[in-house]
């Protein structure tokens, strides 16, 4: 099992060495801070300079659909009290019709008449099919999806969420 909060602090420690030595594509990610965002060439590379692990972490977590590292912490450890789940399950390259709600129980209630999967984007909640789950990256037939009762919010098993996170993650490059 791939462990979601370890993968991106694998690939933090891979970004701050490649920044280090240079790579300007890694160098170029660093626009993914907001205080970086419109920064010119010349501004990267002085940041360079100052780089540190924090801001990887940052920069990896953001790509990932997280507003920060302490974002993906708490979402990927399943702290329920962080009601904000990123934009992980909604990718852009996913957009799809799907059943939107603002309130969970709506959600819980259609996801349960038509079988679906029960997904977060930000704070709000949609309900997806098949097609959606497998162009996110992961199997739609996973028995981890059975072990949480399809229901990424409030999943039956924490533990197979985490999993399926660890799967995302590693399916998304």
């Amino acid at each position: 099992m791939v462990d979601p909060i370890q993968e991106i602090k694998v690939r933090a420690e891979i970004l701050q060495k490649r920044i280090e030595n240079g790579d300007a594509p890694s160098i170029a990610r660093l626009r993914a801070l907001p205080e970086l965002r419109k920064a010119t060439a010349e501004v990267l590379r002085e940041f360079v300079a100052t780089i540190q692990r924090k801001h990887c972490f940052a920069v990896v977590s953001r790509e990932l659909g997280f507003s920060g590292y302490p974002h993906a912490q708490r979402v990927l450890s399943g702290d329920e009290a962080e009601g904000d789940f990123g934009t992980m399950l909604y990718p852009a390259r996913c957009g799809a019709l799907n059943h939107w709600y603002a309130q969970y129980e709506e959600a819980c209630d259609l996801r349960r008449e038509i079988n679906g999967y029960l997904l977060a984007y930000k704070r709000h909640f949609f309900i997806a099919d098949g097609y959606f789950v497998d162009n996110l990256g992961l199997d739609p037939s996973d028995p981890d999806w059975d072990s949480i009762g399809r229901d990424w919010v409030k999943p039956r098993d924490p533990v197979a969420r985490r999993r399926l996170y660890g799967k995302l993650i590693c399916a998304s490059g």
